[in-house]
This record gives C-alpha cells, sequence and structure tokens, in this order.
C-alpha cells in the first residue's frame, strides 16, 4: 500500500516541472515541490539499502552513512549557496528533534497500541544516544564561546567551526568502525535484507537518477522558499525546523513506524535515533566544510532557542529508553513535546 502512495507521488515531480517553467504562483511551486521530494527520498533510501545487501555490511554502511541523509544534504546545500544559512541551521535543529520526537514518538506511540510493551537492545540504544549528546556538547560549544569570548572576529569563529567540525566527521567515522567492526555482534539484530530484490544495476541508476531529481526539487524548492515565506507569513525559523525537516525525513517517518508495528524496536531507534545522530555528527560538520567554498560560510553557532530545544530533545529522548522498554504512553509524551515546540517555533519571531 505505502509503495504504491510513494509511486503514485512521483508525477508531483512533472507537475512541479510544469509549474516552475510556467512561472506560477511561488507558494504554488514551493508545495509542489516539496511535495515532489518525498518519494524520491524513499527512493533513494531503498536502493541504498539495495546496495548495501550487493557490497556487504562494511561498504554498506558507508554508503547509508553517505546517502542515508542525502536529500536534507542536498536541500541544505542548495540553501546555502542562495545565502540561506539560518534556514539550513533551522533544517539541521528540526531534523534532530524530529527524528527524536516526532518520528520515535509516533513510532512508540503506534507500536504500543498494538503491544502493552515493547523492548530493545538496551546497549546498542544508550550508544547511539550518547554519541548524540556529544554532538550536542559540539554545537553547545561553538555558541558559549562566542558568548564568553565576544571580542572573538568572524575568521576565529569560523576557524573553530571547522576544527570542531573535523573532530565530529571523526567520531562519526569511528562509530562507524564500532557498528560495523570491533562490536557488530550487538548489531546483529540490526541486520536488513539478506536478499537483494533489485539488481546492483538497478539499484545504482535508481539511486543516481533519484539524487539527480532532488537535486533539481531541491533547487526549485529553495528557489521559492522566499516567495513561500513573504506569502504565508512565516519566517525562516519555522520553515527551516518544521517544514523542510519533515519534507526531508518523510520517508524515514514511514519506515521507522513500520517497524514499530511490526515489533521491530531495534531497527526503529536506529532509524530514528541513528538519523538525528547522522545528522549532527555527519550532516552538519559536512555543511560546513562544503559552505567554505560558497560566498555564505556556514558555521557551527545555533541561536540559543535552538540549541536549548536540541538539548532537551536529547534528554528527553534518552530518559524515554534508558530502561530497555517502551510503551504507548511514553510515545505520547514525546509526541506532545515535539507539539509544544513546534507551536513555539511558530510565534518565534
Amino acid at each position: 500500500m505505502l509503495e504504491k502512495i510513494f509511486l503514485t507521488m512521483l508525477l508531483f515531480v512533472p507537475v512541479t516541472l510544469v509549474a516552475h517553467f510556467l512561472n506560477l504562483s511561488p507558494l504554488l511551486v514551493f508545495f509542489l515541490s516539496a511535495v515532489a521530494i518525498v518519494p524520491l527520498a524513499k527512493f533513494i533510501g531503498e536502493a541504498t539499502e539495495e546496495l548495501a545487501v550487493h557490497t556487504g555490511p562494511a561498504l554498506g554502511g558507508l554508503l547509508s552513512a553517505t546517502f542515508g541523509n542525502a536529500t536534507e544534504l542536498i536541500i541544505a546545500i542548495f540553501a546555502i549557496r542562495a545565502g540561506l544559512v539560518e534556514v539550513v541551521k533551522a533544517s539541521i535543529t528540526g531534523s534532530i528533534i524530529g527524528n527524536l520526537l516526532l518520528v520515535l514518538g509516533m513510532s512508540i506511540f503506534f507500536g504500543g497500541m498494538k503491544y502493552k510493551k515493547q523492548k530493545f537492545n538496551k546497549t546498542l540504544a544508550m550508544a547511539s544516544a550518547s554519541t548524540l549528546l556529544l554532538a550536542v556538547i559540539a554545537l553547545i560549544i561553538p555558541a558559549i564561546f562566542v558568548i564568553t569570548a565576544p571580542e572573538a572576529g568572524s575568521k576565529i569563529i569560523e576557524e573553530l567551526s571547522v576544527a570542531v567540525s573535523f573532530l565530529m566527521i571523526g567520531v562519526y567515522l569511528a562509530s562507524l568502525l564500532f557498528s560495523l567492526r570491533t562490536h557488530k555482534h550487538l548489531y546483529a539484530a540490526e541486520v536488513g535484507k539478506e536478499e537483494a530484490d533489485w539488481s546492483l544495476a538497478k539499484s545504482l541508476v535508481i539511486l543516481i537518477v533519484a539524487t539527480l531529481a532532488v537535486a533539481w526539487m531541491s533547487e526549485i524548492l529553495v528557489g521559492a522558499i522566499e516567495p513561500a515565506v513573504a506569502v504565508l507569513g512565516w519566517t525562516d525559523l519555522f520553515i527551516g525546523v518544521i517544514f523542510i525537516a519533515i519534507i526531508g525525513n518523510a520517508a524515514e517517518h514511514t519506515s521507522a513506524i513500520t517497524m514499530a508495528v511490526k515489533n521491530k524496536m531495534d531497527l526503529t531507534l536506529q532509524i530514528s535515533i541513528g538519523s538525528a545522530t547522522q545528522i549532527a555528527m555527519f550532516v552538519t560538520p559536512v555543511l560546513v566544510l562544503i559552505s567554505v567554498f560558497f560566498p555564505t560560510q556556514m558555521s557551527l553557532i545555533f541561536n540559543t532557542f535552538e540549541l536549548v530545544v536540541i538539548l532537551f530533545s536529547v534528554f528527553i529522548a534518552n530518559l524515554i529508553i534508558q530502561d530497555g522498554e517502551t510503551n504507548w504512553f511514553e510515545g505520547l509524551q514525546l509526541l506532545v513535546a515535539y507539539g509544544i515546540i513546534a507551536v513555539a517555533f511558530f510565534f518565534h519571531p
């Protein structure tokens, strides 16, 4: 059923192109391109999963690291090129809290409606959570540096951001080594498909085509952001944190919920917490390094409200998973927390 829905949504790709080239309403183009990205992101994820079966767990893990959040990365690169750095930072914030509160919350809630109690590998979950906490430290320290050293120039801030970014990527690569080599026995339950449904050639073609299509749709989406914001009256902060973040993670949302309903909570947590960790420890520093080549450089200095929201999201997610089991009420708590944050971002100037 879900596959048919995603296939049907591919129709939004040509519709978006027609609306764009006919110079129709920017607001219409904005929403059309947003919907068009969702099924393309789904096919990128599926093609990556199929390639991982062909290449084995080690290379497959690296492919997942590279393409797991390709949609968010592509949208962000086009936004940085357009000078919308604050929108990019907001979308990073939104992806982290969205995965920890919305995706995990919905998964635990719907899984809990079917099963009274759902258990998972506590050691595995806490390993991911501690890495995420390290990411929070990496994001908070530069902000505290700026507050405590206001005389520091922009060049020093840029150098600090680049240095911390390299350290974050190093830790993320170490986490891959941990999960794929030294402690891969902990991830035995995380093994995905054993046999590929697609050939290697088909997987590569779909991955390349879907990635190029996402790039095209992302360029159109980013170009329509400012006109859409002017019409809707939304802030760049709200657009990034809620709207763009949900678009980039929509395919993962459905996968996580599906796994939870099947009582595969280890996979659910790996999708939600793992994706949040990947955004924080890999995508964010990569964007900082890529931005060096653009006129407007992105730093690791997030605003105070974003940092507090990320910190609270990591805190409550850690509390929920620390006992190794979940129920529907804990999922509801995460969803309410996301709702409170979403409303706050909507009214935030």
